[in-house]
């Protein structure tokens, strides 16, 4: 069978029951959605019988909002699908009794496919029931013309399921006293709320806490978006999204699931944000990790005359493929951890190098750990050019730029032996833009010109990978003459530890070296590749290696 772009899973199976057959369920869908999901929860609909299926509330309870996130968890197994839980349907017991809208709720991917676990007495794709399939989706949501249905057949194999259904599903969200808290307890729905977050790449730990403030809100939430200030301490910061492409994903689910609600998607720029200073908000959906947050929050409302909010708090999801050196939870900093060694963007085409070659740049902060990179390539087959030893050469006695560069500077930079001394040169263009350009117009088309040469020599060793090791890669516009960028980082404190123990310099000084060069953050804006040593040296190994693998696999197909 075809596999669609989008697709919309009915869940009709009571959620005692469905909650044991899900993964074999999710699964089966997997198998034919490649990209977003959506599910639609009505526990009990019949898609038999003559009159056409309507959707009705379902009562949100706990164990409603448990199942949210026994769902979420699971469908972190499939990695590549978008789950998105709809809650149109969903109702609080203040809300209960309207009826549900009859107008067609728009989706932002109108779906391609409708997929239900409801299942014939012959478990046939019996058309009738597919009909009434497909009437029903359509009567709910925005459908692609040419709707399909398919009747799932979830593997569940023998011994897989319980001998009864899960009476009680596993408890993962705790409101705080004095709100009750029993599975089969209605939700409390509340006018205006409140929830925080990154919201990097947004994952289905996002999505549960998401959701649940979600159904708790009937009017309006109120989302704070970590940015500026609070990004400053999470690990990876330069592969963060940019704060206006976090927000359009996070609009885009959000609309998506709820659309009755009026998001207020607004900068977190401090740690308690508009929850800690608007009167009208309600409650606060926190995470274990952010309890201690939600709690100064109260306090600091207290402390201003406001009242305290209703905190609830949602259990982390975990993640049993989390690799060493990775949080065991769903999270953000893990997704980013394995953009580590990945290709960011197509790579340069570079038609006036030799055919024969592909050129990499390898660049970073000082202290980044550049240059054990290099090694580490060099280990692998690649032939490496040292940018900092052609400019040892270009401006030795008899180089191509140690006569230009003493007409420049005079005499006085010279040692005893004719010999420029680097450190008199150094102090001479240092905190001076006008002299270090002076020099660098001097060395940086030089250097650029043995590096070509360099190049040559690869070729005639037979090479196929040259890396260029270059610190000022990006400043000097060197990456003109290479396929790809790669770019070690580093935290700044990091670096700074390390060239205080390398070099013997001050941490003033060492903060003004790195505060003279380009951020992590514009490199990794420009690059293809990035790579960390911020672990143990097997895990930088680790990254190298699953880099250079990449790097094999797309090198004929960019050469071409």
């Amino acid at each position: 069978m075809a596999v669609f772009r989008s697709g919309l899973l009915v869940l009709t199976t009571p959620l005692s029951s469905l909650a044991s057959r899900l993964g074999p369920i999710l699964t089966s869908a997997s198998r034919l959605v490649n990209h977003t999901l959506y599910v639609h929860l009505q526990p009990g609909l019949s898609l038999e019988g003559p009159a056409q299926p309507r959707s009705s509330p379902v009562q949100a309870t706990f164990e409603v909002l448990d199942f949210l996130s026994h769902l979420y968890t699971g469908a972190d197994v499939h990695r590549h699908l978008d789950v998105r839980i709809l809650l149109t349907n969903i109702h609080t017991k203040s809300t209960l009794l309207p009826p549900l809208p009859s107008a067609v709720q728009n989706l932002a991917h109108p779906p391609e496919v409708v997929l239900t676990d409801f299942q014939t007495l012959d478990g046939s794709q019996y058309n009738p029931v597919k009909q009434q399939l497909e009437r029903y989706a359509t009567s709910c949501y925005s459908c692609c013309p040419q709707l399909t249905s398919v009747l799932l057949s979830p593997d569940y194999g023998a011994g897989e399921l319980p001998a009864r259904p899960l009476d009680v599903l596993p408890s993962t969200i705790r409101p705080a006293s004095p709100v009750a808290r029993s599975p089969k307890q209605p939700v409390r729905g509340y006018h205006r709320g409140a929830v925080g977050g990154t919201f990097d790449r947004l994952h289905n730990a996002h999505k549960v806490l998401l959701s649940v403030a979600c159904v708790l809100a009937q009017e309006q939430l109120v989302v704070g978006v970590a940015d500026k200030d609070l990004l400053k301490s999470k690990l990876l910061p330069e592969l963060l999204q940019p704060y206006t492409e976090r927000v359009d994903h996070l609009s885009e689910f959000l609309v998506d699931v709820k659309p009755s609600l009026t998001f207020d998607i607004t900068p977190l720029l401090d740690p308690y944000g508009p929850a800690g200073s608007d009167p009208g908000l309600e409650f606060l959906v926190v995470s274990e990790e952010t309890h201690r947050g939600g709690m100064a929050v109260n306090r600091f409302r207290v402390e201003n005359g406001l009242k305290e909010l209703a905190l609830y708090q949602i259990q982390l999801l975990k993640d049993p493929r989390h690799q060493e050196n990775e949080e065991d939870k769903v999270s953000s900093s893990s997704l980013r951890q394995r953009m580590l060694g990945n290709l960011l963007r197509p790579p340069n085409e570079r038609p006036d190098l030799p055919s024969q070659l592909y050129v990499l740049g390898l660049t970073g902060i000082s202290g980044s750990g550049k240059s054990s990179i290099a090694k580490r390539l060099k280990g692998l087959g690649a032939f490496v050019i040292d940018s900092d030893q052609l400019g040892h050469r270009a401006y030795a006695p008899g180089g191509p730029a140690y006569q230009p560069v003493v007409e420049a500077f005079g005499t006085d930079i010279l040692h005893k032996d004719g010999i420029i001394n680097r450190k008199v040169l150094g102090s001479r263009v240092f905190g001076n833009k006008k002299q270090l350009k002076v020099l660098t117009d001097i060395m940086w088309p030089v250097i650029a010109k043995l590096t070509r040469e360099e190049m040559e020599v690869a070729v005639a060793e037979g090479k196929r990978v040259c890396v260029i090791d270059a610190a000022v890669l990006l400043e000097a516009g060197w990456q003109n003459m290479v396929h790809e960028v790669w770019t070690v980082v580093i935290p700044e404190t990091e670096a700074v530890r390390r060239i205080v123990e390398r070099d013997g310099l001050s941490e003033a000084a060492a903060q003004s070296r790195l505060q003279s060069q380009m951020s992590g953050q514009q490199l990794v804006d420009q690059s293809h590749v990035v790579l960390s040593t911020l672990w143990e040296p097997q895990v930088t190994q680790r990254q190298v290696e699953k880099a250079w693998d990449l790097l094999q696999k797309r090198m004929p197909q960019a050469q071409a």
